[in-house]
This record gives structure tokens, C-alpha cells and sequence, in this order.
């Protein structure tokens, strides 16, 4: 049984018992109340119990959900990545080398100098490949094999009044074509 189905079947009992709940009110609406102070001491026991549930219910879910974290390493290959620094500013982007070769990973460190910036690898069909954010004062990775083929950045992040014209690009060429620039 799959983590989903764990969740899903986790969350139909809940509702369920959310219900009886629901239901058990519902049925002793109309009854006389009881004495005040014992019903005040039940209801201070049912929200200790609910309240430790739900502490426990949470650090589980925070567990199960962050476990993986940190991200391992993007490519564990054999082959040396080749690395591409970008920067983003406002509008443009600064990268280097812009001819690189293909079967062998590209990562690229990408980072901003202003403002957060979108960073988008496009096809030559405008098909997105990947992206990460560009951030002032952090490198995001970003590691992808490509094959053969011209390729575009553009900024997916509103960045200012001339964001529609920033874009960037760069060449993957078979490796027996040369190298990098």
C-alpha cells in the first residue's frame, strides 16, 4: 500500500469519526443538561486527548512529509557536469559558456543580482525543460543533460516593466562539433 493510499484511507477514517461525532451532538441536543462542573471536567479531558492527537498526528505528518529533505545531488553520474554561471539582472541574462556540449550534464549556478528572477530552459519547439529561481544573495543548481539543439531562458518571474524581453540562450552541440565557448 502506497504512502497515498495510507493517507487517503488515514483521511476517510477521520472524517468518519469526525461524523460519529457530529452525530452523537446531534442526538444529545435535545436531552437536559447535566451538572455544569462535570461536564466542564469532560470536556477539559476530551480536549487534552484531542489536542495530543492532533500533536501527534502532525509531528507524524511533518515527518513523513520532510524526510527526504535536503534534496540529494541532481546528477550522481561518472561525467564531470559542465557548468554554466548565470546571473540574472534586470532584464537580461549573464551566462558563461553559451556553447556547450551534448550527452554531458550542464549545471548551472544561477543566481541574481537585483531581484528574484524565474530562471526557463526552452526547446526550440517552446517546450519548458526546467527551471529554478535566481536569487540575490543564493545559487540555485540546476543540472539537466540535453541533447543537440539551440535552447532559450526566459524569466518566469515578474521582475519589472521590461520582463517580456528577458531572455537569454545558448547551444548544445554534439560533441565531436568543439567544445565550449
Amino acid at each position: 500500500m502506497s504512502l497515498q493510499d495510507n493517507v487517503w484511507t488515514l483521511t476517510l477514517a477521520l472524517l468518519a469519526l469526525l461524523a460519529l461525532v457530529f452525530l452523537f451532538v446531534v442526538t444529545q441536543a435535545g436531552r437536559p443538561a447535566a451538572d455544569g462542573a462535570a461536564v466542564q471536567k469532560k470536556a477539559y479531558a476530551m480536549r487534552r486527548w484531542l489536542f495530543a492527537a492532533l500533536l501527534v498526528l502532525g509531528a507524524g505528518v511533518a515527518w513523513g512529509t520532510l524526510v527526504p529533505f535536503p534534496i540529494p545531488p541532481q546528477y550522481l553520474g561518472t561525467l564531470a557536469p559542465q557548468v554554466v554561471k548565470v546571473v540574472g539582472h534586470q532584464w537580461y541574462w549573464e551566462m558563461s559558456p553559451t556553447r556547450l556540449k551534448a550527452g554531458i550534464p550542464v549545471e548551472f549556478d544561477v543566481t541574481s543580482a537585483d531581484v528574484n528572477h524565474g530562471f526557463a530552459v526552452y526547446d526550440a519547439q517552446d517546450r519548458l525543460i526546467a527551471q529554478t529561481q535566481a536569487m540575490p544573495g543564493f545559487t540555485n543548481k540546476l543540472v539537466h543533460v540535453f541533447p543537440p539543439g539551440s535552447y532559450r531562458v526566459l524569466c518566469l518571474e515578474y521582475c519589472g516593466v521590461a520582463h517580456h524581453g528577458m531572455f537569454g540562450a545558448f547551444e548544445i552541440v554534439a560533441q565531436h562539433e568543439g567544445g565550449q565557448s
